[in-house]
């Protein structure tokens, strides 16, 4: 069963970024719907894929209208990738004019979000595993065949088993694997000119200061 819980609508979520980031405190105010709410994400679309579990969100069905948690659908953690917190994170990091659109899909219990910022798209996906050795173990097979995989290490991995690339990061907690992919962007990204690498860390380091204990 997963583990991972979500905090209160008015709690804030702290992060400390390592200097790779090249940034100091990552803040997300009010991260968080909580649970049995509704995730929203007003341009996001789920698909289901022919492959995706029964029960799956059926094509075109906006985030709004899928229950946290369904029968058969991703959850309340998963969907947390396409919610308006994220969408206004990227906002904030890249200095966008406007929130980017997003659409998602499920399937073989991988939640998938892509953001369509005006440079390229933004991957952002919760692998959904039945327990947290099966997540370990997809985490790593992911690390191995992974090309310019690193560990994250020290307190920049939040206390998570974590791997970097130079445009994605990959971070595994309880039964979920989180993947940030940056690859498709140019670099360097927004006012701060980060890389693809300090971009996605810091997406994913969000992600997660919203999931709690």
């Amino acid at each position: 069963m997963a583990q991972v819980r979500w905090s209160g609508s008015q709690r804030a979520c702290r992060v400390l970024a390592p200097a790779l980031a090249g940034l100091s405190i990552l803040v997300l105010a009010g991260c968080g719907t909580g649970p049995g709410t509704a995730v929203s994400g007003p341009s996001a679309s789920v698909s289901a894929s022919p492959s995706g579990d029964a029960g799956a969100a059926s094509p075109t069905v906006s985030p709004t209208d899928i229950p946290v948690a369904a029968a058969g659908g991703p959850s309340a953690a998963a969907l947390m990738v396409c919610s308006k917190e994220i969408q206004e994170k990227i906002v904030q990091i890249l200095a966008l004019a406007s929130a980017p659109g997003n659409g998602a899909t499920w399937a073989d219990k991988l939640f998938t979000c892509t953001y369509a910022l005006p440079a390229g798209s933004l991957v952002l996906s919760v692998k959904e595993a039945p327990a947290p050795d099966a997540a370990h173990a997809y985490f790593q097979d992911v690390q191995r065949s992974t090309a310019g995989a690193a560990p994250i290490e020290g307190l920049a991995n939040l206390g998570f088993p974590a791997f970097q690339t130079p445009t994605s990061a990959v971070f595994v907690k309880d039964n979920f694997v989180l993947t940030v992919d940056a690859a498709a962007l140019p670099e360097p990204l927004g006012p701060h000119q980060v890389t693809r690498a300090a971009f996605a860390y810091q997406v994913a380091t969000t992600v997660l200061a919203c999931w709690s204990e």
